[in-house]
């Protein structure tokens, strides 16, 4: 297949106003951007209120910076964050309208018995280094995704019952999908593959180099995006900067390309109270991680402090703690095929419901909103939160606080005090103990942990906090599985659909981080998630997926898989110098529309 260079022949330029650029989006630094490729054949037209113009840059605090930007290895919210910006896919989801609608795919068509999609790509797309994206890209992209030996999140999302979806290039404008299964979420999967360069990325593939493609660490100019956005420099520890992709296929309504800022800047400040006091000076535009207890500061100093503070709700993603249930999978010394990876004594309690049950009984919830979240939470019961208005169930409740219960079941487990100094002990004389990691960056989790500490010191319980560097726990909990207890959470799928869940809900998931990718189920409850989560994802009825995702719900909660934590309500400042901002609880809250964002012309006399 031949390729003509993106923009080769013609000259188109536009000059689209001057905006601002400096520290903030409201810098005094000017800086206009000229377009000189020629518009593709096929251009997508975003929606958006106002006609922006270019220039400027809009500054967001993060927490951590990316831990890879390869989207097929990447999964924590970290790397997506910036990942999801930098490359684009068949089909997305508008946040903003709660709608599917076509990207790189132009329009597709289905089968009338919902097993074939045929998607038709858009002419003239090109990757951030000129190179044409055609189906061959497509085919690649899934190809890795589905790849066994990388251990992707994306190989749970592209299987259907027990067989991958089948992915086929006709020509260098469609791509073809056959399903083996009919499946309720088969155009968010499709969606959730990442288009990735095959001219740069398949050598590395083909060498088995490709885990370690695109790390956090690589230089720009190696970085082919196929997004709106491509990477302009980073400085590990301190921030990142993406600058708009030249040959990005998106354009306003007026035909302009977008995007219209000249920056995107992730400033990482892991620190809140550093990151807020920024925000305070105007080095950051946008905050997407506000504690609870400054949400009465920030309401009350808006109009000084030039910005808006939206109430978006619950958040969409969870908090919760879960137990290490995992077992070592290979064998090495010291470690025989199928045993706990957790010492044996610990283990026995761990994979025991009632201790499980017992510990959730003993967590005093609405002392934990009034305290560690100031007022601003709810109590959530499973992955789809209060926030998620298709699919929050009310019905779907868990274990919540009742020490007498929380005692009675560990009582009937043979733990005991049983020399008096207010621990209890097994059957062995091993004191009831574990400790319970979180990222230590994020002061509302370490505050739940201590929470968490002294109410089960009340049922004779000691839980040793131990906060830890976010990277580092990521890596426990996927990697190396050193840790006891953690207290993390869950984000959102996109869109908020249990169906697309499966990487946690199934035994096999990558994600189903308590005890990840079994080989068959080794348990009876997991099987039967197993089951009911086929049925949800095998059905276009509706009210049949509801009931299924509810008696998912009942039996996560029957065994306590994850130990639920009241979700915050989420309250975000913006500063109020950009048009088109329109925050949403479904995350990246306030990136999702990013593209369209742009600075304000100052006002008349100003």
């Amino acid at each position: 297949m031949s390729h003509t260079k993106c923009g080769a022949v013609g000259v188109a330029a536009v000059l689209l106003g001057v905006a601002l650029a400096g520290c903030g989006g409201g810098g005094a630094v000017r800086s206009a951007y000229v377009d000189h490729i020629p518009l593709p054949a096929d251009t997508m037209t975003f929606v958006a209120d106002e006609i922006g113009r270019y220039g400027g840059r809009f500054v967001i605090g993060a927490t951590s910076g990316p831990k890879t930007l390869n989207p097929v290895m990447g999964n924590e919210s970290s790397s997506t964050d910036v990942m999801n910006l930098l490359f684009t896919s068949l089909a997305d989801y508008d946040n903003g309208r709660q709608v599917d609608l076509p990207v790189f795919a132009k329009r597709w068509d289905v089968s009338a018995d919902g097993l074939t999609w045929t998607f038709h790509l858009r002419h003239g797309a090109c990757f951030s280094d000129g190179h044409p994206m055609t189906s061959e890209d497509v085919t690649f992209s899934f190809a890795v995704a589905a790849d066994s030996s990388l251990h992707s999140p994306l190989r749970d999302v592209l299987t259907v019952g027990e067989r991958m979806l089948e992915i086929s290039a006709p020509d260098p404008y469609t791509v073809v999908v056959k399903s083996p299964e009919v499946s309720a979420v088969l155009l968010a999967a499709i969606g959730s593959i990442r288009i990735l360069p095959r001219h740069v990325l398949e050598p590395r593939w083909k060498a088995g180099e490709f885990a370690s493609s695109y790390s956090a660490a690589i230089a720009p100019e190696s970085l082919v995006t196929s997004g709106p956005w491509r990477l302009k420099s980073q400085t590990p520890g301190e921030k990142v900067v993406l600058e708009r992709n030249p040959y990005w296929f998106g354009v306003d309504a007026a035909g302009h390309r977008l995007p219209y800022l000249d920056e995107l800047v992730f400033l990482i400040v892991p620190d809140q109270n550093t990151a807020s006091l920024k925000f305070q000076a105007g080095e950051i535009d946008g905050l997407d991680n506000v504690k609870p207890e400054d949400y009465t500061s920030y309401e009350k100093g808006q109009q000084a402090g030039h910005y808006k503070l939206y109430d978006l709700g619950p958040s969409l993603n969870t908090n919760c703690l879960w137990f290490n249930l995992a077992r070592v999978r290979v064998a090495a010394r010291g470690r025989k095929v199928g045993a706990p990876v957790v010492d044996p004594v610990r283990y026995a309690w761990f994979s025991d419901a009632r201790f499980r049950r017992a510990v959730s009984c003993a967590i005093d919830r609405d002392g934990m909103i009034r305290s560690v979240l100031f007022g601003f939470g709810v109590k959530n019961w499973s992955l789809q939160t209060p926030g998620n208005k298709q699919w929050y169930d009310p019905s779907v409740v868990g274990p919540d606080h009742d020490p007498d219960t929380s005692r009675r079941l560990l009582a009937e487990m043979g733990l005991k005090d049983r020399n008096g100094d207010g621990v209890l002990e097994d059957s062995g004389g091993h004191p009831v103990s574990f400790t319970l990691k979180t990222n230590a960056d994020n002061n509302v989790r370490v505050q739940m942990t201590n929470f968490i500490k002294d109410d089960l010191a009340k049922v004779g319980v000691r839980v040793v906090p131990a906060p830890v560097e976010f990277r580092a726990l990521v890596n426990n909990v996927r990697e190396d599985h050193q840790y006891e207890a953690a207290l993390l959470g869950f984000s959102t799928a996109i869109p908020p659909d249990p169906g697309m869940s499966g990487n946690v809900y199934r035994s096999a998931g990558a994600t189903h981080w308590w005890n990840s990718m079994q080989p068959r189920p080794e348990t009876e409850a997991e099987a039967r998630i197993d089951e009911l989560f086929a049925r949800n994802v095998g059905t276009l009825d509706v009210a049949e997926r509801h009931r299924t995702a509810a008696e998912i719900g009942r039996i996560w909660n029957e065994q306590a898989l994850t130990v639920w934590l009241p979700s915050v309500v989420m309250k975000l400042p913006v500063s109020d110098r950009f048009g088109n901002v329109h925050p949403t609880p479904i995350p990246h809250r306030l990136l999702w529309n990013i593209d369209r964002v742009y600075v304000k012309p100052p006002a008349r006399g100003a």
